[in-house]
């Protein structure tokens, strides 16, 4: 029987009392992020940002708990902006939104950073004391490789291949400083956006496959903004390491993500985009296991060890409490499929 998990791959909104401190201490203008010295008044701040994300989760009933990512200024980027071998060049937009990341220039050979799984370290903390989480297991977040690269300037490295398998290299050496965790999620939008030129995907699987090697965890590649090419969706599914593949499916050809995998099969299991990450409608329980149901239909010979339920993009766009409610709806809407 197909496990049902209700989880998110983190990189949720500031909480509004956190926003004006926040802005006060590092300044109010774009150029004013992080660099990795903050002040002890800054990072008891996020400290207090991170134990409200951890209790939302619990709050809502989530199987899987994250980190949330508050400190990520430059959304997935965040990794390397904060690197010693990175430079940080102009404002970027990211994506197709009005949100911007610092163009995270790479001029050095890329070694251990350790940032993200301090950050971690805390929240596993965090969770091990929290009231109600015994149910709840740590996951981890970090961007994939592809992306980071694709998102990335490279002026050290000088080949494609060869900064994507740094990069992934890079992500690999964070993983295996990693607390205990049951999941890493990967964030890989670019695998839509921007996807790898025709005979290069096995590049792109290859650097996806360096870091899912880091952990004994299960590791879900989570894909957004629409629907994997074919030939890229096959190469992931057979050469990418993953447990799980992440599929938007609330973009608008979601019918093509659904024939990849009647044509081309799965991993073992699959984290379906299923709540809208970027609308502040937020959708009943019911229908978010009528979503899974009618996913599940369309494929009937296939059996996923475990579905994970999720949006289909990160939830920082919405407001505070829009993202709390999207946490309410997954979680409950595990409990309608049961």
């Amino acid at each position: 029987m197909t496990e049902r998990v209700a989880a998110t791959p983190g990189l949720y909104p500031l909480p509004d009392w956190a926003k004006e401190t926040l802005s006060d201490l590092k300044g109010h203008q774009k150029g004013d992020l992080l660099s990795g010295d903050e002040s002890e008044a800054i990072v008891g701040e996020y400290a207090e940002v991170r134990a409200e994300y951890v209790d939302d989760q619990l709050d809502a009933g989530l199987d899987l708990v994250t980190e949330g990512q508050g400190r990520w200024d430059d959304m997935i980027a965040h990794p390397l902006t904060l690197h010693d071998a990175v430079e940080t060049g102009g404002i970027v937009r990211y994506y197709d939104n009005n949100n911007f990341y610092r163009d995270p220039r790479v001029v050095d050979d890329l070694g251990f950073s350790g940032d993200v799984a301090r950050e971690l370290e805390r929240a596993s903390d965090l969770l091990a004391d929290a009231d109600g989480a015994a149910d709840a297991s740590l996951a981890a977040t970090l961007p994939g490789p592809y992306s980071l690269a694709r998102l990335a300037t490279d002026e050290q490295y000088g080949d494609e291949a060869e900064f994507q398998a740094a990069i992934a290299e890079f992500l690999a050496g964070e993983v295996e400083a990693f607390p205990a965790h049951e999941t890493l999620f990967l964030v890989e939008p670019s695998l839509v956006t921007n996807p790898p030129a025709e005979g290069e995907e096995s590049t792109a699987t290859d650097a996806i496959a360096t870091v899912a090697d880091a952990t004994d965890a299960d590791v879900v590649v989570q894909t957004s903004y629409g629907a994997l090419g074919e030939k890229l969706y096959a190469h992931l599914v057979d050469e990418a390491g993953a447990d799980a593949l992440g599929l938007d499916l609330v973009a608008g050809d979601r019918d093509d993500t659904v024939y990849n995998v009647q044509e081309f099969g799965a991993t073992d299991s699959l984290a379906l985009g299923i709540v809208d990450g970027q609308n502040t409608l937020v959708e009943e329980p019911e229908t978010v296991a009528e979503r899974v149901e009618w996913f599940e239909s369309q494929i009937p010979n296939e059996a996923f060890d475990r579905t994970y339920l999720t949006p289909n993009t990160e939830l920082f766009y919405l407001p505070t409490n829009k993202y709390r409610a999207k946490l309410n709806a997954l979680a409950a809407a595990t409990e309608v499929l049961d």
